[in-house]
């Protein structure tokens, strides 16, 4: 799996919650919550369909590791490229 696969599974769990938010714009060290204007139920939908797309579960101890997008991109990389 290439960063470009870890991106698209990011973004494409993102358009089922958020299906307004560009992609394109978000700041990768901006919050997402506050960045696509997630509640905390969106935001564990969000890793839920991250979960359900590639095998990783993010446990709620390492929700601040996973806050921004570049932060979810090396959480996954390490699970997933590892």
């Amino acid at each position: 799996m290439s960063m470009d696969s870890i991106d698209r599974l990011i973004f494409d769990a993102l358009a089922q919650v958020a299906p307004e938010v560009a992609s394109d714009q978000l700041d990768p060290e901006e919050d997402l919550r506050e960045a696509c204007d997630l509640d905390s139920m969106d935001f564990l939908i969000l890793l839920t369909n991250l979960k359900r797309a590639c095998g990783v579960s993010v446990p709620e101890q390492d929700y601040p590791q996973v806050m921004t997008l570049s932060g979810m991109r090396r959480y996954l990389a390490r699970h997933l490229l590892s």
